[in-house]
């Protein structure tokens, strides 16, 4: 029996109007999604495929845009957003912007788009992250060449995540990291953005920052989409000449990790054009490959105006309409950051009838599904910002302390380190008391914050001076050169510092930069890699004092270390290590951090004779038909420390490895000093004889082990067969039966145990489904 209430209720709940489909929470994304396409103008889903370049106002007030050269004839904000607008451009990182005011600005923002459009879709906001969220005022974390040094997958996903929350807090919705683009040649500017010189490292290291990223509800993406890093003599933007092979097994592998271990939502297109096809035109990449082969159900975005860039650099495109046809055509489904080619050219190629509009839907299609997956497509969305909106707390702090302590590398040591407490110090270099020294050309005060030094730095950056004066006695300091500019007039103070001294620290390396700007950094490649500028003159000076020298490295790239290493006590390399690098070398030169760091790139003996990686086959090494030896002065993955962890023998019978089944190999570590240890035990396969040449050798596994004094541990690595596979001489991938080598290793150079196995059973094909990655297990004992 109802009651009058009842029945009231009642009433009023049938005379309700159902939702509208595309906001009814009864039906699946696709279904909402398609429903809201239909009722679409072709004006309005063009509008959905595009993006903005704006900049949040300094004062809280409304969103103006923000326009380079290529986007200069733009139509205005109020023009472009009353049809809807896809994307917001970097609201937060075009400017210095306070972040309560940043995000009032925004959401403002927000609102005029929201009731400029007749379906209400606000516009899905993205930022650049790759070394922390590019705000000002937010903590500028250690650049991904030191998250690859850490070899610590989980420190790194913990970074990711809190980037992303502050990220989240203030109304941004997608970020345009990690670059996975595998290190090919060290002269190319941009190795500073890159994690490492091997896919697995990338792949298993971008991946981690991948989840951490999604898990704060930030849409991350997998940048640069493909064979960019390839570029002849390590020039930005030069053609590619790699071969399918090298494409499926260097360039490729880290972002199949990224997409099935990470759940990376997004991609953005590479500049490059390999053997001839541009990647914003390539089908093949965007579309069979990364759709139909891998199951990429996310949303592909244009690199900065790399559709316009069909036309204006690559030429393969006549008229912006032509642009925009080849890339969507091919797979690209977000124009950023303008409306140059998806505006009003796609337009004028629909009705013309030169595109079919099943191409436009099915962008559409992906990117109203994206926005129903963020909650950005809902009858109540508030666009109003989260309360805290901190970007730069003590938490995050620490977190960029600890993976700049990780990824600090002692190269090599005579026993000057760690530097005893009586020890009286000269601090020298152009590096020595710069602030900017730590940072990477994409951290907000580098990127953006140089062109507004009114505002000042935003966060606090102490220096390498600022520190170890802190723990020991500094007598002296000059800066002896500038870091890429000509002149010697400071040799003489910086020599004179140095005899006074009983150690000399001479900070020397990057000055991070864009397009010219810098000597790392985005158009910033190098002609060889000799330190830039005088460096290499100031340390032949200093070294010729007698005073011990501490060299100490910070760079966006490993340089050519093969004429001064054995001159120097010691050498420590660090890799743009963030806002907290200078207390983590200090630590470290001190002995209050034992170094744990290994390189992710190797250093070159000579400044010559790029480009050369560890992943090379017989020929590629040093051999008696060329005079030239490219071996690398410290390889990939060496690092020492104070205290060495004594490894334990491995057992290293030949077993049988089932082509389709997994081994294990384990190693016993323990520390028998009296403090406490940290070390990255590697696992390389060598494969004696295979069907195509193959790299001497190549990480398969590894695994950072952390051991307090007296404390021991095994680490077990089970490998699928798959790990082994490459692709053969009929272009297919496979594993091959045979002899292989598990190098149980503490660098790809210091070999601890050579585990024999052999495959067994048929040679097998693989397909999009293979094991990517190893599954290890440590035991504490």
């Amino acid at each position: 029996m109802s009651t009058d209430t009842d029945a009231a209720s009642a009433g009023t709940a049938s005379a309700e109007a159902p939702p509208v489909p595309w906001h009814d929470h009864r039906l699946g994304r696709s279904e909402r999604a398609a429903a809201l396409a239909a009722e679409m103008t072709l004006e309005e889903k063009t509008g959905q495929l595009v993006g903005l370049w704006v900049g949040a106002d300094a004062s809280g007030g409304d969103v103006a845009p923000h326009q380079s050269d290529m986007s200069r004839d733009a139509p205005s904000f109020d023009d472009v957003i009353v049809d809807g607008l896809g994307q917001l451009t970097r609201p937060f990182g075009t400017r210095p912007v306070p972040p309560e005011l940043g995000a009032q600005s925004l959401a403002r923002a927000q609102h005029r788009i929201v009731a400029a459009n007749r379906f209400g879709i606000p516009a899905q906001v993205h930022e650049e992250c790759l070394a922390g969220f590019a705000a000002w005022g937010a903590t500028a974390y250690p650049v991904p060449l030191s998250w690859g040094a850490s070899f610590d997958p989980e420190l790194v996903q913990e970074m990711s995540s809190r980037i992303g929350r502050s990220m989240r807090a203030v109304g941004v919705h997608q970020g345009l990291a990690p670059v996975l683009d595998v290190v090919r040649d060290y002269r190319w500017g941009r190795v500073e953005e890159s994690i490492g010189e091997d896919p697995y490292l990338v792949g298993t290291i971008g991946a981690s920052y991948v989840s951490g990223l999604e898990s704060a509800g930030i849409v991350a993406t997998l940048k640069h989409f493909a064979g960019y890093s390839g570029s002849r003599a390590g020039r930005n933007h030069a053609p590619v000449s790699a071969g399918p092979r090298e494409m499926a097994e260097i360039f490729l592998p880290p972002f199949e990790t990224a997409l099935r271990h990470g759940k990376a939502r997004s991609v953005m297109n590479s500049y490059a054009e390999v053997d001839g096809m541009p990647a914003a035109g390539d089908r093949r990449l965007l579309t069979d490959l990364l759709r139909d082969t891998w199951g990429f159900d996310g949303v592909v975005v244009a690199d900065y105006f790399a559709i316009a860039f069909l036309r204006t650099l690559q030429r393969v495109a006549e008229t912006d309409g032509d642009a925009a046809a080849r890339a969507l055509w091919a797979g690209v489904d977000v124009e950023l950051p303008s409306v140059a080619a998806y505006g009003a050219p796609l337009i004028e190629a629909v009705k013309a009838g030169d595109v079919d509009e099943a191409l436009v839907d099915r962008a559409l299609q992906r990117v109203l599904e994206q926005k129903i997956d963020l909650g950005l497509i809902e009858a109540d969305y508030d666009p109003t910002p989260l309360h805290d909106t901190a970007f730069d707390d003590a938490d995050s702090r620490e977190i960029a302390l600890r993976l700049a302590r990780e990824a600090v590398v002692l190269v090599d040591n005579d026993g000057t380190l760690p530097l005893a407490a009586e020890t009286r110090v000269a601090v020298v270099g152009p590096l020595a008391d710069d602030p900017f020294a730590m940072l990477g050309c994409y951290s907000f005060p580098a990127h953006v914050g140089v062109h507004h030094p009114e505002t000042g730095l935003g966060i606090d950056i102490p220096t390498v001076l600022d520190e170890l004066g802190a723990r020991r006695d500094v007598v002296g300091g000059a800066p002896g050169c500038d870091v890429m500019e000509p002149g010697r007039d400071g040799f003489d103070a910086a020599r004179d510092a140095a005899r006074d001294a009983d150690v000399v620290v001479v900070a020397l390396g990057d000055r991070a930069g864009l397009f010219g700007r810098g000597t790392s950094g985005e158009g910033c490649d190098a002609a060889d890699l000799r330190l830039p500028g005088e460096q290499q003159a100031l340390l032949e000076s200093l070294l010729d004092t007698g005073t011990p020298v501490v060299l100490v490295l910070l760079t966006g790239r490993p340089y050519a270390l093969g004429a001064v290493a054995d001159r120097c006590a010691a050498i420590v390399q660090a890799f743009f290590p963030g806002q907290q690098g200078a207390q983590a070398l200090a630590e470290v030169l001190t002995g209050e951090v034992n170094p744990s760091g290994h390189l992710p790139v190797g250093i070159p003996r000579d400044p010559g004779g790029q480009p050369a990686t560890y992943l090379a086959p017989p020929l590629g090494r040093a051999n008696d038909v060329s005079n030239l030896d490219p071996t690398a002065l410290y390889p990939f993955g060496h690092g020492l420390s104070y205290g060495a962890l004594t490894w334990h023998p491995t057992a290293t019978d030949e077993e049988d490895w089932d082509a389709e089944g997994t081994t294990s190999v384990s190693v016993a570590l323990s520390n028998e000093t009296a403090a406490r240890v940290d070390d990255v035990v590697q696992v390389y396969l060598h494969d004696p004889v295979a069907q195509v040449t193959r790299p001497v050798q190549r990480l398969v596994a590894y695994r950072r082990v952390s051991l307090a004094a007296g404390e021991s541990v095994e680490v077990e690595f089970r490998l699928h067969a798959d790990l082994t596979s490459f692709i053969g001489a009929q272009g297919e991938r496979i594993v091959e039966p045979g002899a292989v080598e598990l190098r149980v290793a503490r660098s790809s150079a210091d070999v601890h145990a050579a585990v024999r196995r052999r495959i067994t059973g048929p040679e097998r094909r693989l397909g999009a489904d293979r094991v990517l990655v190893a599954d290890i297990e440590t035991r504490r004992a």
